[in-house]
């Protein structure tokens, strides 16, 4: 029977395992930029998928996206040794490394929605100085003969 609170505890700590050992074991100048976001185990805690995003040296720096990838790559078991040695599991699970692209994402949704202010904004002001078309008042009532 799989437990999906001890997965989602293992991804967790499997997670900070990865990020730390990043940051302050492995020295690959390829992995300064990488930041771990989410981890996911199988339900049977045999493998372990690691999300990890990549910002670049500068705002305006492209991220070295294929860098990190193979940065990661070559780290992979000294990573997978670490997760070992800092969970006490039976089977150490395998690693795999995936682009995260959750943050890409959330800032094309809000260039979307600055679009949708902004259009929004433009109809508000047309629709403040705007006039009815037609008669001034739509609703003609009847009026008898001798007015």
């Amino acid at each position: 029977m799989v437990d999906q609170a001890r997965a989602r505890r293992l991804a967790k700590r499997i997670s900070s395992i990865v990020a730390t050992a990043i940051e302050y074991e492995v020295k690959d100048p390829r992995l300064r930029f990488v930041t771990v976001t989410d981890a996911k185990v199988t339900g049977d805690l045999r493998e372990a998928t690691v999300y990890y995003t990549v910002m670049g040296e500068t705002l305006d720096a492209e991220p070295d996206y294929d860098g990190a990838a193979a940065g990661l790559e070559k780290a992979k078991g000294v990573l997978r040794s670490k997760v070992g040695a800092g969970t006490g599991v039976k089977f150490t699970p395998s690693l795999a490394f995936v682009l995260d692209t959750v943050p890409d994402a959330a800032r094309q949704m809000e260039e979307l929605l600055a679009k949708a202010r902004a259009a929004d904004d433009a109809v508000a002001k047309v629709a403040a100085t705007a006039r009815p078309a037609g008669d001034a008042d739509p609703y003609k009532v009847e009026r008898d003969a001798d007015e």
